[in-house]
């Protein structure tokens, strides 16, 4: 086997962490946890000094950094279980810095990127509000005609470091309905872009295979190689 070990690479998380009763989009449930089989009740089940802990958890798809599939806006659309793993396994990673482009971003913010089967991770720097209440107040969003750049370049996956990809303001919801539309998975409430390099990494984002469920939680990480900066 030749190659780099891939245990020598830098490894970033992108995630935030879940925990139970917090809030990633105003209004919707939070997550709950109870304890299903408890240590101490699992000791008269095993041998002596075998005990476990079985957890029972209730929570939104919608929940942390999250996946939305297509069956999200679509109702013949791919759900989570369908998603093509070429999409979101160690594909090419490229970080766009819209850190100073406003609450809009534009196609221009994109120039000069090779997008074709690129995990394209939009760097606003809003989740430095994470889990604040500015986190819902003038997040940042993609413009149309920067969805239509995304979808005509062939991208293969689409992340955001803000409260959704969508302006919220109003229910257009367009860059759902495109990307969405042509296949293309949304991450949203993604963390720790800015320590993305800006080509060179690579993007890995899978949520559990679950049967005709739109979205889920993920756990998002760009592997960069050994020697890159």
């Amino acid at each position: 086997m030749t190659g780099e070990p891939r245990a020598r690479a830098r490894l970033i998380d992108l995630s935030h962490r879940i925990d139970a009763g917090m809030t990633t989009y105003p209004g919707l449930p939070v997550p709950e946890v109870r304890q299903h089989l408890t240590r101490e009740a699992s000791r008269g089940h095993y041998a002596p000094g075998v005990e476990f802990r079985i957890d029972v958890v209730t929570m939104c798809g919608n929940t942390g950094t999250y996946m939305d599939s297509p069956l999200h806006r679509y109702a013949n659309g791919a759900d989570l279980a369908s998603l093509p793993l070429e999409r979101l396994v160690d594909v090419p990673a490229i970080r766009i810095d819209a850190t100073s482009a406003g609450r809009t971003i534009h196609a221009a913010s994109f120039n000069g990127h090779e997008l074709a089967g690129a995990a394209v991770l939009v760097h606003t720097g809003h989740d430095r509000h994470w889990r604040t209440d500015a986190y819902a107040e003038d997040a940042p969003f993609l413009a149309l005609d920067a969805v239509e750049r995304l979808v005509k370049a062939g991208v293969a996956v689409v992340g955001i470091d803000s409260l959704n990809i969508d302006d919220t303001g109003d229910g257009a919801r367009p860059a759902h309905s495109i990307l969405l539309g042509a296949g293309i998975p949304v991450v949203e409430h993604m963390a720790n872009l800015g320590e993305v390099p800006e080509t060179g990494g690579f993007f890995t984002a899978l949520p559990a295979p679950f049967v005709d469920v739109v979205t889920a939680p993920v756990r998002a990480v760009v592997r960069v190689p050994r020697g890159l900066v």
